[in-house]
């Protein structure tokens, strides 16, 4: 499945990091991961801290996929608000996932501390109203939030020009977010789990997957077998081949970096990522060089060629929309890019076994906006379905909501 067009940055920027050998025999697990992404990354990472035999097969080079189109925007807010999961699951459980996604970026950022120099960096996230009649929802979200302690403030639009000099209706500025370099984080990982003794194979396909009740067994297109205990079928987009219905639509996004820009020409959004209220959205967030990355321009097109055509208007267009909004910004293009992503109905992922597939093929479908933010969530939550525990968000992440 082609994923990405043009030029993903991050690609570009580190190059081919680690060499992974193709897998040359047979092989027993305690878990496979298939999918060497920054979800299949966390995952392995996460099951061979716990303990497990963990072997990563990916079709492949290691975080050639959606990884290296991610924009990597590192946030507890969900594409959803949370007014509105609150609408559909209840209060408590719309609660319960905002807070996960927030101890998350903790988790992440104590995870970039031990993998050094992959670009972490906390920042602040910016939410606007795009037009006035978006304020009203903006202000039941912004008092959900409060009442349950997240760390918001309320922006007017005065404070908006004084603080980031720009006009918007308003907007909810929040204490916790960050960003990170996604390609650089999922090689070191990586790196990591073999040298602690796991095993990482890019170049391997998936051909077949066999359950049985103590088993998986994994045969690839060159014959070879893979046998686990486990499967973590962490593949993005490519799982639903595995699923007896879809449970999500593929879209594209558009995303460009400038060259590097003086620090006072990006002001406070040097620090501060921003994302807006209309959907398709406009975001953009800064890199560790001080490049502006720009994204967003959502379209329904799944379709490589189509994409491939779009990327230079889209990017364009892009850069249009930041420099009418911070007119003293040069916003040309350096490298731009497209990336396939999934939207789910409700913006929440899917982690776990659905049953029809079998107990002991765990899916990983970290899809929506913060994909990284879930793949830390479910990287514990896969974890525990494994060690047979409970998970408190097993349920409402669960294919239960499709069925």
């Amino acid at each position: 499945m082609d994923l990405k067009s043009g030029y993903p940055f991050w690609a570009v920027k580190n190059g081919l990091m680690t060499a992974f050998p193709r897998l040359s025999g047979n092989l027993r697990c305690d878990v496979a991961v298939v999918g060497a992404g920054i979800t299949g990354a966390l995952i392995a990472d996460e099951l061979q801290r716990a303990g497990h035999g963990v072997v990563v097969l990916e079709q492949r080079d290691v975080a050639w996929g959606s990884t290296a189109a991610s924009t990597a925007l590192l946030q507890y807010e969900i594409d959803t608000h949370m007014v509105d999961l609150a609408r559909r699951y209840g209060e408590d459980a719309a609660v319960l996932a905002y807070r996960a996604c927030l101890r998350a970026i903790g988790r992440l950022a104590t995870l970039a501390r031990g993998l050094g120099d992959i670009e972490f960096a906390r920042m602040e996230s910016l939410y606007c109203a795009s037009r006035r009649r978006d304020r009203r929802a903006l202000e039941e979200e912004f008092a959900m939030r409060r009442r349950h302690r997240f760390g918001v403030a309320w922006l007017e639009p005065a404070d908006l020009r004084e603080r980031f000099g720009f006009e918007a209706p308003a907007a909810i500025l929040s204490a916790v977010a960050a960003c990170v370099d996604p390609y650089r984080m999922t090689h070191k990982l990586l790196a990591r789990v073999r040298k602690r003794g796991g095993a990482v194979h890019d170049r391997c396909t998936v051909a077949s997957v066999k359950a049985g009740p103590r088993s998986v067994r994994l045969t690839l297109e060159d014959g070879l077998c893979v046998v686990a205990g486990h499967v973590v079928m962490a593949a993005g987009y490519a799982n639903e081949r595995w699923l007896p219905q879809r449970v999500a639509k593929n879209r594209s996004s558009y995303a460009f970096v400038t060259d590097p820009l003086d620090e006072d020409m990006l002001g406070a959004l040097a620090t501060t990522m921003l994302w807006e209220t209309a959907r398709p959205y406009l975001y953009l967030r800064t890199t560790g060089d001080r490049r502006l990355l720009v994204g967003g321009d959502d379209d329904a097109v799944d379709i490589p060629a189509r994409r491939d055509a779009r990327v230079d208007a889209k990017a364009r267009g892009l850069a249009a929309k930041v420099e009418k909004r911070f007119p003293w910004i040069h916003c040309e293009p350096t490298f731009s890019w497209a990336g396939t992503f999934a939207e789910t109905a409700d913006g929440l992922p899917f982690f776990g076994a659905h049953p029809d597939v079998g107990a002991r093929v765990l899916f990983a479908m970290a899809y929506g906006g913060n994909g990284i933010t879930y793949s830390a969530i479910g990287a514990g939550l896969i974890r525990a379905a494994i060690e047979r525990r409970r998970h408190p968000l097993a349920t409402l992440f669960s294919f239960e909501r499709v069925r």
